[in-house]
């Protein structure tokens, strides 16, 4: 499984100011912060931007957020965010950012988790774990080649899957593991190895991402429906807000 954290560029490492856009709500304590950039800089799908807060007497936070936006050309990324109680940063862009805002970003940043938008792709992605398959999956559509990826989701419920319709349909699977909605053909239950082994084709590489315990019973499944292990690209988050 390759975890390895890839080189960046040194100019996307400088901070720059982004100006909120629009902010809109995405699920239950998740929303996607539209920012236009300052110094506009072409993300790969799979990448992502550090943000930062500075008060008033110095102190800063800072944290990481998947690009949620396909590279389009514009000066723009979308970023989505869970509120996590505690979470210094979250709960400030929940709680007090509004649309004419600026912040403070660097990036992208990140390589190993990004899809080159040529080569055939398996995405799964458990809770928040959305949001850079998102960027991969709109990159797909939008550049005409959605036969490339094969997704699945694997939610608690109905009203944890984010981006609407966008996450429905082929080609994307949803798996419901507490409630599943009305008429569903599969009940609710954890994913298992007969929910990903149909969407295995042989020779792509399979992009994970979601907690540490998702991302390991994950790759474990795609192991054992024939994916390589150095095929397996993993991305992890933890509670940190």
């Amino acid at each position: 499984m390759d975890t390895t954290p890839a080189t960046t560029p040194r100019r996307t490492l400088r901070w720059q100011t982004a100006t909120v856009l629009s902010v809109h709500d995405e699920a239950p304590g998740v929303r996607t912060f539209r920012l236009g950039l300052a110094e506009p800089a072409t993300h790969l799908p799979g990448q992502y931007y550090v943000l930062r807060l500075t008060a008033e007497d110095g102190y800063t936070a800072q944290r990481s957020y998947s690009v949620a936006s396909a590279p389009d050309g514009r000066p723009e990324i979308a970023l989505t965010v869970e509120r996590l109680d505690d979470g210094e940063v979250s709960e400030f862009l929940h709680d007090v950012v509004v649309v004419g805002d600026v912040l403070e970003v660097r990036g992208p940043v990140g390589g190993r988790f990004a899809w080159d938008g040529v080569s055939p792709a398996l995405l799964v992605g458990g809770g928040s774990g959305q949001v850079p398959l998102a960027a991969m999956l709109r990159h797909a559509r939008a550049t005409g080649r959605p036969d490339l990826v094969r997704m699945l989701v694997s939610v608690r419920t109905p009203d944890d899957l984010f981006y609407g319709e966008e996450l429905t349909g082929p080609p994307v699977t949803t798996v419901f593991t507490r409630t599943a909605p009305p008429g569903a053909v599969r009940p609710a239950g954890r994913l298992t190895l007969d929910d990903l082994a149909p969407l295995v084709r042989g020779g792509e590489t399979a992009f994970v991402c979601g907690s540490p315990a998702f991302a390991a019973a994950a790759a474990d499944l795609l192991a054992a429906a024939g994916v390589p292990y150095h095929a397996i690209r993993i991305e992890q988050f933890g509670p940190t807000g």
